[in-house]
Order: structure tokens, then sequence, then C-alpha cells
């Protein structure tokens, strides 16, 4: 077992002998131990002899099972020993590819070829070929949402039906009859269900898995069969399930299931977890499980914050439900107040970001805190909170780095930059790209070189002819021209030129191989944009990973008409997948900007905390999503009642508390609070979060402060 120390709780349970008890349900708060000990016991299990490839980590999305993978990476680790670290879909996308000539016939696929697995990008570009009839004919009346949020929230009901557990077929039904506005929309709900209906049969006829489907075809066509599940359970003898509060229904199914006949169970509970509802994530089902299981142990001490941060979350708590979220800790005083919450603010919104900009720098340089021991946070990050802030800290020479999983692939500059010299390189596929996004390339892609001069560089150096693009070299240019550029920016463009030209003069390779060496050979070299610029490395593999699962995906030979079709995909805006490279970058030291429910997902304890504009409504408010629903989709929602206004409200009570929790649990030092008396468009706002701090903070000053000796 690693050298790691623990409390003896902590010990106890790792070194339970193996089966005795069998089941364990382990809950408590975040930051209180419970993955270390899940770890712990992973290691313990394999010191005593128990074979590797007989446990199975689960977790709810990969990037939680990173505490796992890093253990097994050790030296101390037998040579050989795969421990299976998966989640649902990932348990099912393994068992379908094993047990595929058994059930395919059976779930309505052709038994004869292979099934093609889907990613969230993938998904969307065949949900694009389905619903275009649709959409033509103006199915979805009056819904003004972009194109790629139509297509996404059509797969997220049918994502919602198959975690859930109920036949997609049913979508509308329930939208129609939770709905409680006017009836034009059950004509939409309508349409939203013979869009699932069209696109689960295309996928069927196709042999086409998307997430749902890889998850309905194994919750009842694998796991049902009795010598699937007979292997399944032999195979994987002792779990360990971390994060139980973040998984899904089904995955809640199958555990309860495999409990009965596992050597060796640890469950993991997050008391004040369930960020992922939204996504169909299920903690009162998860807390269920507790009673299924041998033995319940609660961890209830902490170890992340300190006892300021705690008592703030207290207080705060208290605000959201009238009560103690733990009767037995104490509120917070007016002295813990002022060393776990401090306020920056601003009357113009870029006034309090330039605020917390100079409090990072002032934390960083003069109190000597490590940059990736803070995070600033927000509801949501959009494209001009990031650059403002990202561009503040480079230039001072502060680490920063950003995390946005659901941004959409052309929104990254540097992706942008790629995708546009592919259309440059490719002059056979007639794309032409628009002369701001020429320039715009040329920046990224050339250290140094300024949007000025990658302007006037590209309105003379940039043609097209017969719907072809064409660059012409430097060397051609008036010496004026050049001497304005510059020498060595002039030179950097000529390589990269001739870069291009070298590879037209060759067969065309598939795009993900063409990134790949347009990254590896040019663009991460000194000189060029992509060096030592890990946020655009990341995007770069990032794309190359999409590309090549695109590719995957579509049955085209043609190299060319592949290109082109992706470079179509993403121009349409489609929404990008979720990689797990985006979650490593982790490790970095740099500050971390990500919307709060990025950073929980992360699951990582920092120092600072800068929650910005934490006057805003969006704190507790949830995305507008007209074409589906993630309360109503649910097992807990009561078939035909209707969705009012007091229900969202609800909702976003709850949902902002757990937040509210998720974060303090994982900040060790202090929480800053940004506020603008004018919110980005101009407008006053007040949201709950900054009523629950005022209402906290005049509670706590009516409240004589208590004495050392009460205090202690």
């Amino acid at each position: 077992m690693a050298d790691i120390e623990l409390t003896p709780e902590q010990k106890s349970l790792v070194l339970m002998p193996v089966g005795e008890p069998r089941t364990v349900f382990l809950e408590g708060p975040a930051g209180c131990g419970k993955t270390t000990v899940a770890v712990q016991r992973l290691l313990y299990l394999l010191d005593v002899g128990v074979r590797a490839d007989h446990i199975l980590v689960w977790v709810p999305q990969r990037s939680l099972g990173w505490p796992y993978v890093e253990a097994l990476r050790r030296p101390t680790i037998p040579a050989g020993a795969r421990v299976d670290v998966l989640s649902v879909d990932g348990l099912a996308r393994r068992a379908l590819d094993l047990f595929w000539p058994v059930i395919a016939e059976r779930a309505g696929f052709n038994p004869t070829q292979e099934p093609r697995f889907l990613t969230l990008e993938t998904a969307q570009y065949y949900m694009d070929q389905v619903l275009e009839p649709f959409i033509r004919e103006g199915a979805f009346g009056d819904v003004t949402v972009s194109r790629n949020r139509l297509l996404s929230q059509i797969i997220d009901n049918l994502n919602k039906a198959a975690l859930v557990g109920f036949p997609h077929t049913e979508i509308g039904a329930r939208l129609i009859a939770a709905w409680n506005g006017p009836s034009s929309r059950e004509r939409v709900y309508e349409a939203v269900q013979r869009a699932a209906n069209a696109f689960r049969e295309y996928c069927l006829q196709h042999n086409l898995l998307d997430f749902s489907l890889q998850v309905e075809t194994f919750i009842r066509h694998v796991w049902p069969q009795s010598e699937c599940r007979a292997y399944l359970l032999r195979r994987y003898r002792h779990l360990i399930a971390d994060n139980l509060e973040e998984d899904i229904p089904v995955a809640h199914d199958l555990l309860r299931e495999w409990l009965e006949q596992a050597a060796s169970a640890l469950l993991v509970y997050d008391q004040d977890g369930g960020f992922r509802t939204y996504l169909g994530a299920d903690p009162e089902g998860a807390l269920a499980l507790g009673e299924r299981c041998d033995q319940r142990v609660i961890l209830d001490k902490p170890f992340v914050p300190s006892p300021a941060v705690q008592a703030l979350g207290n207080g705060l708590a208290k605000q959201a439900t009238g009560k103690r979220p733990h009767p037995a800790e104490p509120l917070p005083d007016a002295t813990q107040l002022e060393e776990a919450l401090r306020f920056v603010e601003g009357h113009f919104h870029t006034a309090m970001l330039h605020n917390v900009v100079e409090e990072v720098l002032h934390l960083v340089m003069d109190e000597g805190v490590a940059p990736g021991q803070i995070a600033i946070l927000a509801p949501f990050v959009d494209d001009a909170l990031r650059f403002t802030l990202m561009t503040e800290f480079e230039r001072h020479g502060v680490p920063v780095r950003s995390h946005r999983p659901s941004r959409a692939l052309r929104e990254e500059p540097a992706v942008r930059c790629l995708l546009t010299l592919a259309q440059l390189a490719h002059p056979q596929w007639e794309m032409c790209p628009p002369r701001n996004d020429v320039a715009q390339a040329l920046v990224q892609a050339i250290a140094g070189l300024d949007w000025v001069r990658a302007s006037y560089l590209t309105e003379i150096v940039y043609t097209t002819k017969e719907h072809r693009p064409h660059l012409y070299p430097f060397g051609q240019l008036q010496p004026e021209v050049q001497e304005r550029i510059t020498f060595s920016l002039g030179t950097r463009y000529g390589d990269l030129l001739r870069w291009m030209e070298a590879y037209m003069a060759a067969p065309p390779l598939p795009l993900d191989l063409f990134f790949s060496r347009l990254f590896d050979e040019l663009l991460a070299k000194p000189g060029y944009g992509f060096h030592n610029h890990y946020d655009a490395a990341a995007a770069a593999a990032h794309l190359i990973e999409s590309v090549r699962k695109f590719r995957w995906a579509l049955d085209v030979a043609d190299v060319d008409e592949l290109g082109k079709r992706y470079i179509r995909m993403v121009e349409g805006g489609v929404v990008a997948a979720q990689y797990l490279r985006g979650w490593r970058s982790a490790e970095q030291n740099a500050v971390f900007i990500a919307p709060a429910y990025t950073f929980l997902a992360e699951n990582r304890p920092v120092d600072y905390q800068f929650w910005l504009n934490a006057n805003s409504l969006s704190w507790g408010r949830r995305l507008y999503q007209p074409l589906t629903h993630p309360f109503v989709l649910t097992r807990h929602w009561p078939p035909g009642r209707r969705w009012d206004e007091e229900d969202e409200f609800q909702a976003g009570q709850t949902m902002l508390r757990r937040v509210v929790l998720g974060l303090l649990r994982r900040c060790r030092v202090r929480v800053y609070l940004g506020i603008s008396e004018l919110n980005p468009r101009g407008r006053e706002e007040r949201g709950p979060l900054l009523d629950w701090v005022q209402r906290m903070l005049r509670e706590v000053a009516l409240t004589p402060s208590p004495s050392p000796e009460d205090r202690g």
C-alpha cells in the first residue's frame, strides 16, 4: 500500500479483510477523504493478491476516475496489473463489442456488420441529416434556438430516456404532460418525438450507436442475457464505485444487482453532490444503495476547507434551507467571515474584472501563492470574459488555462486556425475562408504577428480564383511591404507557405493526419504560435481526436470528401464532445478559469476561489432548454404533474445550494465575490447568491461575537 497518512477511521476502512463485511457504503461531505480511502483500498486489494482484472472501478464520467488511474501508475504496482476504470457507457461499449454477434439481431441491428460507435459530435452530424426535413417544414414552430442547440437537445432527450430507463417513444408525452404554457408548444414536443424516433430508426438501420443507444442496448439486451451477465459478474468480482451521487439511475440499477454477487464492494457517496442532475444524475437513487450494503460508514470531518471556510459554507447553506447542513457544525462569526470571504467590486463589469486580475496578481506576486491554487469561476464563461482575463494574465506573465467542455469546436481560436489552414492547404475542396479568418489564422500560427500586420499581409497575399484559395510568397511583395511586415515574420510566413506547398504536391492525407503533421512539423516549433502554448496544444489534440473518431464513424473512403464534411460540420457550430485531454491539464500550475460546474467536475481543491458576477441571476438559474427538461424526464417526477414557477424556483435554489457547498468544500483558504453594479449588458442585477450572502452578513452583525473561551 502507498505511503500516505490516514486517520484511524480511514485506515480501518482500507485494511478491512476482503469480504468482511462484503459490501460497504461510505458517505460524507466533499473533502473528508472518501476518494482517498477508495484509492488506498484499491491498492490494498492488489497488495493482498486480488487479481487486477477482477477489480472494476466504477465512476460516472472518465475524468472522475483520474485519482485511480494515477494511483495505478505508481512503480510499486505489480507489472501487468490492469484495473478497469469505467463509466456505465464505457462498460456498455466493451460489452457490446464482445457480445455483438449474440445480441445484434435481437436489438434491431444488422448482425452481419460491425457496430459504429458515435461521439457527441458524430451523433450531431447524423442527427443534422435526420432533422433537415423537419426544419424545412418548420416543425419546431416558434422555438428560437441555434441549430446546434436544437440537435443537442433532441439528443439529450434520447439520453435521458436511456439513462432513466423509460422507452424513448414516451419523450414527447412526458414533456407535454408537464408543460404549463401555450398549447402551441405541444405541437413542438410532438415534432421532437417524431425527430427522436426518426433518428433512432436511422441508427438501427446503419448500425450506429450513439450514447443513448449504447446504454439502452446494454441494459435491455446484453445484461438480461444470462451468459453475458454471468461473464461480467465472474470477470469483475470486486467493485469500487465512486461519486455515486453523480451517476445515472440505470447505473444504480446495475450496481444493485451486482452487489448481490460481488465478492467485495465499496460504494462512495458525496452528501453534498448531485451537480450533474441536468445530465441525468440521481442522488436520491444513489443514496438508496446504502440500504443494500452490509455496513454504512460516515466520514464527517472535512480536511480541505479551513474552519472559517467551513463555517462560511454552513452560513450560506442555512440561508438556502433555513437550517444548518450539519447541526453540530457552527455558523460563522465576524472574524471567520473576514478571514474566509472578501469582495472585489466595480461599478462596471470591466472594472470588476480588472480588480479581480489585480487581486490575483497580488496573491501570486506578493504573497507567493502558486497560480494553480487559484480558480476563477462563473456560472457561464463566455468568449469576452475568457479573453479579457487570459489576455491580462498572459500580459503579466502569470500562467493561465481555461476549460469549457460545452464550448463549440469552432469557438476555439487554435481550432479555427487549424481549420482555416486546412482549407488553404486543400484548394481542391473549393472552400475559400473569409479574409478575417485567414488573418486570424496567421495571428495564431505565427508567433509575434499582430492583428494589424496580419490583416495587411492577408489583403496582399490572399486571393481566390475559380472558388479556390491561393497564397502568394512573401518574396514577391514590394520591399516597403516586406519592411512593414518585418523580415523575421515574413520568413515564418514563408516557411508556413512552403510547408503547405510541399504537402499539396503529394496525395492528400486524412484530415487528422494532416493536423498531426502540421502541428508536429511546424506549429509546435519555436517561432510559431503553438510552441509552449498549452491551451492551443490541448485544442489541437482535441481536434485531432475528434477528426479521427469522425473518420471512424463515417463509411466514406474519399479523404477529400471526409475533410469537407468535417469542416462543414464544425462550421455549423457542433458542440464539442468531452475528451480526456481537456481534463488532464489540471496538473498544470496555472490560474484556472472555468464555469463553476466544470470546476466541480474536476473534483480538486484550491486555496483561493473567485466567484465572478456574484450578483447575477445566472447563479441558481438553469440553461434555457425549450425542447427538453432535466427534471421532468426523471424517475422522481410524478406522471401528469405540470411544472410551474414554484418548481423552477425550488429547483434553482437546490442546485445553487449544492454548487455553493460543493465549491466551498473544495476551497482551503478564502473566497472572493466579484460584484459589479452593472452587468455586461449595462443593467443592474440581483441574484439569489448575493441575497444569501447579505442575509448571512446581517445575521452575523446582529449576533454577539463569541469569546475565545466560547470558541474553545
